[in-house]
C-alpha cells in the first residue's frame, strides 16, 4: 500500500504544478468532509468484514404452526422412559 501511495504522489507531482496539487488536495479534502459527495472514498466495510452476507438461503419455506402439531403427537409417541440399557 505504502509503495503505491508514493508512486502516485510522485506521478501527481511530476504531472502538476504546485498550484494544481493544491487544487488536487483541497478537492480531495472537500470530497471526504462531504458525506453526501458525488465520489466517495472506497468503503473498507466489506474487507474488514468478508463474509457479511455469504449465506445461502434455505429454498424450504418455513414450518407453520399446522406443520408443528404433527410433531407435537411425535415427542408424545418417544416419551422418554429415564431408563437407560
Amino acid at each position: 500500500m505504502y509503495n503505491s501511495l508514493s508512486k502516485l504522489i510522485i506521478w501527481i507531482c511530476k504531472k502538476f504544478n504546485r498550484d494544481e496539487v493544491e487544487r488536487i488536495i483541497a478537492g480531495l479534502i472537500a470530497i471526504l468532509k462531504d458525506p453526501n459527495a458525488e465520489f466517495q472514498p472506497k468503503d473498507t466495510f466489506k474487507e474488514d468484514h468478508p463474509n457479511y452476507r455469504n449465506f445461502e438461503v434455505d429454498p424450504k419455506a418455513p414450518l407453520k404452526k399446522k406443520d408443528l402439531e404433527g410433531f407435537d403427537a411425535l415427542k408424545k409417541k418417544r416419551h422418554f422412559s429415564g431408563k437407560t440399557s
